[in-house]
Parts: structure tokens; sequence; C-alpha cells
């Protein structure tokens, strides 16, 4: 684990092969350990881990919360609803609270874009020795869940050894309300870095034009792109069409709290045209594995039938997957501590 240079995790745009790979070596290593009678490992025993979610969460807060006390960290988790920020406090105030008890890695979920990497660029600018994981920012990235994704898959396509090559040439569908996704957008960057082709589709209200040229160059603030062949974006307006030849199928629920008017006209008929079932699932030429990163809204984005069908879909494994991937940021994050 030499070879890692992060001090943060903010955008998987700034990840090379080599620390995928890192990730994806390590989440097998804890995945044996999270099944196993034993636990706990001591890696990071005495550090302190704070999880500030300024959103609600259900899986990622929990998933980081255990594969912290997987790896023997103190925990403190904060809650909105309990907060000083209901007395007039500020974020960034409540955040510096948290940095001042000696907190070493912050895990942050916030609603806008940028407030992980500004907080990561002050405690930089400052010396201070916190390490910054985003767990969400707005509609930008989602690191964490694009690396359970992409162990996912790449342990689906090559169970005894998953890596970025497991990932080479294959197409990914991506259906649903990407403008919105954080998740879209991490994939994007995590799979494309591994040789896949991702092919989005969906409404021109919810997936525009642009997203096509995603990956061509890195994101504002960053020079250059560690990847220097990724594979193609593709957009296609038809379910169809999309699923054809795909190996792999990820849907995504629509984020209405997060839209500012309104994007659809009617929810049955986005079911009708981009709602994955078992008969829309006939289109790809063979059996595919179904993923979301929910929540799930049944009935919209997926049938309930095919959510409760465990035998082509991989939602329960993605979840499963989130604990040993989780620990290994936190534990790649860790080792920067040990002095």
């Amino acid at each position: 684990m030499n070879n890692w240079k992060h001090n943060h995790i903010l955008d998987l745009s700034t990840f090379s092969l080599n620390d995928y790979n890192t990730v994806l070596e390590l989440t097998t290593r804890f995945k044996d350990v999270h099944k196993s009678s034993s636990r706990k490992l001591p890696a990071l025993q005495g550090r302190l881990i704070t999880n500030l979610f300024f959103e609600p969460s259900t899986r990622t807060s929990s998933s980081f919360e255990l594969a912290a006390k997987r790896l023997s960290a103190d925990v403190h988790n904060f809650s909105v609803s309990t907060s000083s920020l209901n007395k007039g406090e500020t974020p960034l105030d409540t955040i510096l609270t948290y940095i001042s008890m000696g907190a070493d890695i912050l895990v942050i979920r916030h609603e806008s874009t940028n407030v992980p990497a500004d907080l990561a660029n002050y405690v930089d600018t400052n010396n201070i020795n916190t390490s910054i994981l985003n767990a969400g920012d707005g509609y930008h990235s989602h690191p964490s869940q694009g690396l359970v994704d992409l162990f996912t898959l790449a342990n689906f396509f090559n169970p005894s050894e998953p890596s970025t090559n497991s990932l080479l040439n294959k197409k990914i569908t991506i259906v649903g309300d990407i403008l919105h996704s954080r998740v879209a957008r991490s994939n994007l960057w995590s799979l494309t870095a591994c040789g896949a082709d991702v092919t989005l589709c969906g409404p021109p209200s919810l997936l525009p034009d642009e997203f096509k040229d995603f990956v061509l160059s890195p994101p504002p603030g960053q020079k250059i792109d560690p990847i220097n062949k990724r594979g193609s974006v593709f957009i296609e307006r038809s379910l169809k069409n999309a699923l054809k030849n795909a190996d792999a199928v990820m849907t995504l629920r629509l984020q209405k709290e997060r839209m500012k008017q309104n994007m659809l006209t009617d929810l049955d008929t986005y079911h009708e045209q981009y709602g994955i079932t078992h008969q829309s699932l006939k289109w790809c030429d063979k059996k595919v594995p179904i993923l979301h990163p929910g929540p799930v809204n049944r009935g919209i984005e997926i049938s309930s039938q095919l959510v409760e069908d465990n035998s082509i879909n991989l939602i329960s494994k993605q979840v499963e997957n989130g604990i040993p991937t989780r620990m290994a940021l936190l534990y790649l994050l860790g080792l920067n501590k040990n002095n």
C-alpha cells in the first residue's frame, strides 16, 4: 500500500488504476474478515472517526460506522437534530469543533457541492492532520458508492480475483435520473477508468446530451487525468437499444427532492418507458446482473418483482460490499496517521 498518496478521498476523477486496484484488493481481504467469526481488526485502534451527515442516510452512514468499528476505531456520529445547528451555528463551525476534538478522519455528507473539498483545502492550508472522506456532496460525487459498485461488478465478473481488468471492454448500462445523481457521476469516472463503456439512458430532462462528454477532460481545478485511456460514454434514449448487448444494468431512483421543477409529466409513463422489469430485460441478449445503489422506489425505476429476485439483482450484494469497501478506504486514510 506504499503507493497510496491520497490524504483525502473527494472524487474518483483523481484515482489511478493503481488506486482502484489497491481498493479492490483490500476490499477482497476485508470481505473475508467481515464474514469471519472474528470480525474486528486492530488496524485503526486509537483513531477517532467522526461521521458528519447533514443529509439523511441509511446504507452509507451505517456501513461507515460498522466499517470503522470493524477496524477498532473510536466512532462518533453527528446528529443534525440534536446539534447546535438548531441554535444558528454554521456547518463549518460544527465541523471545526470535531477537528478540535481530535478527529483523525471526517466522513462528510452535505447537500452542497464541494463542501468536503473546501474543508480538505482548509485543513491542508492550516496543516491540520485530519483526512476528509466525501460521503456525498450535492450532485457532484459519491466516491465510496462508486467503489462499492465497482467492486460488486468486478467480483461478479471475476470472483476469484476482482480487479480493474474485470471490467475491461464490458458494456454497463445506467438508466434513470442521471442529472441529479452523484452516484452516476462517480460510476462514470470509475467504470471508464477500468476500460468499460457506459451507456446512459433516460429522458432529456434527466439526461442532458452534455453527459456524453463527461469524462473527456478532468473536472475544473484538476490539471491531468490519471487514466491514459478511458472507456467511452454513450447516450441512448431508447431503453430497448440501451439494454442491447449490455453486460450489466444499473438503475437509479428519481431524486425528486433535488428537482427544482416538475421534470416528469407522469410516473406511470416513466416506468413504462424506463423502468427495469423482467420483461424489459428480455431486450438484453443474455442474463445480466442488476444493480441499484438505493434507496429503491419500487414500481418506478424498477419493479418489485425484480427487487425481490436475488437470482439476478445484486442489490443486497451492494449493501453487503459497502462495509468492506469502506473499511478499505478508512484503512488507507488511516495509514497516513501512523507516524
